[in-house]
């Protein structure tokens, strides 16, 4: 009689508790996520580059309006289309590639609605770590026609001081503002 009663209790405790969203997890599509980023060649010209190699997991809970994102960038893939600048850009003046092989970005998605629209998080860069939100421009899931899974992609960016991250040569003014941004496709799983 007892071990009836305690079956029955658990199996009410079981059906009364509201079942629990989970985050749906998001592999990062190497060959259509290329971070970019731009800034003032002296006040001449804007020099864009962008990140041949990155990597990284999204989380994406949508009943509960939220979301993660953990994006690693090869920042020796740097590409300005410019051999020389090449060069320049992974030297230890600048990425220092050598020493910091890796920029990572975490952040957490905030939602306007079913929509995500930002994301708070974190930029290390040589070693350092700041705070960089960025607005996400577009976001858009359905399934993928070649892989025939749920593919999520975005359009996010944001500004930095490039000083900030210990690259101080040139780097007074407008010289030191760089603007960042990702563009991500995940496909979901992995």
């Amino acid at each position: 009689m007892f071990s009836k009663k305690w079956m029955l209790a658990v199996l009410i405790a079981a059906v009364s508790v509201p079942s629990l969203a989970v985050a749906d997890q998001y592999t990062v599509d190497p060959e259509h996520t290329y971070p970019s980023l731009e800034f003032s060649h002296m006040g001449l010209s804007i020099w864009r580059g962008k990140f041949n190699k990155t990597t990284g997991k999204i989380m994406l809970d949508r009943a509960a309006r939220t979301g993660s994102a953990d994006i690693q960038v090869d920042v020796a893939s740097i590409d300005f289309g410019h051999g020389k600048m090449n060069e320049h850009a992974i030297d230890k003046d600048w990425l220092n590639v050598e020493k910091f092989p890796t920029m990572t970005y975490k952040g957490t998605l905030k939602f306007n609605g079913d929509t995500p629209v930002a994301v708070d998080g974190q930029l290390t860069l040589r070693g350092v770590t700041r705070p960089l939100n960025l607005k996400i421009n577009s976001f858009k899931c359905m399934e993928h026609p070649f892989y025939k899974k749920e593919a999520c992609g975005a359009d996010a960016e944001g500004d930095l001081n490039r000083a900030d991250f210990g690259m101080t040569q040139y780097s007074e003014g407008e010289a030191g503002k760089i603007h960042l941004r990702i563009q991500v496709e995940a496909l979901k799983g992995g």
